[in-house]
């Protein structure tokens, strides 16, 4: 039997970094307010961080971890996985054969606290800019192809951006684009995408299996 693979995207489609980027921020600024000299601040309202976005499932909370008195701060918390519904849904192909990887422009030494564990371990590849040149080319995906042994007509690749859509259409690859990204559908629909994933269902209509 032909195998088959599924490539996906990492931020915005496995995983939200969004969180983990928002709480080095305030840490960064609170150890900036604490040393600074005293001095007159603005007394505007800070700019509301934007919602969590997802694709399956929503997004399992972060919870800050603060330095012990005396000590150093921990190293970054992990980005959360799109819930259990990502990792079901993983599972469900590993266990047909279906190849799992992910094309990412993120750097290489970043992933060992970016990606968490219970998702490293179900992916056969991962591709950084380190590894091909970026996305929209196609390279990464074609290179994650390569290591795998599947043929680009025996794969799709799963994308919340514009770019994401041209990369893979250039790549030959089913181009499946994920609505809760950043990008509007019209954009991805624009880009190339073949077919659009829809919007997960609220939490009250889940099954009581993945709840």
């Amino acid at each position: 039997m032909t195998r088959q693979a599924a490539l996906f995207d990492l931020d915005g489609v496995l995983l939200d970094s969004g969180p983990a980027v928002r709480t080095a921020l305030v840490a960064v600024a609170t150890c900036a307010t604490a040393t600074a000299p005293h001095r007159q601040t603005s007394h505007r309202a800070p700019c509301a961080a934007p919602g969590p976005r997802s694709w399956l499932f929503s997004v399992s909370p972060i919870r800050t971890t603060p330095a012990p008195a005396g000590g150093t701060a921990r190293s970054p918390p992990r980005c959360p996985v799109r819930s259990l519904g990502v990792l079901t849904g993983l599972l469900a192909l590993r266990s047909v054969n279906v190849a799992l990887g992910v094309v990412t422009l993120h750097d290489r030494d970043r992933l060992s606290w970016f990606l968490p564990p219970a998702l490293t371990d179900l992916l056969d590849v991962v591709i950084t800019r380190q590894d091909a040149p970026a996305k929209p080319a196609p390279d990464g995906l074609h290179a994650a192809l390569a290591r795998v042994d599947v043929q680009p007509e025996q794969a799709v690749f799963v994308g919340d951006s514009p770019g994401d859509m041209s990369a893979a259409r250039a790549a030959g690859v089913l181009a499946l684009g994920a609505t809760r990204g950043w990008h509007p559908p019209s954009a991805l629909h624009t880009a190339g995408a073949h077919h659009l994933l829809p919007d997960p269902p609220p939490a009250s209509d889940r099954p009581s299996c993945i709840t």
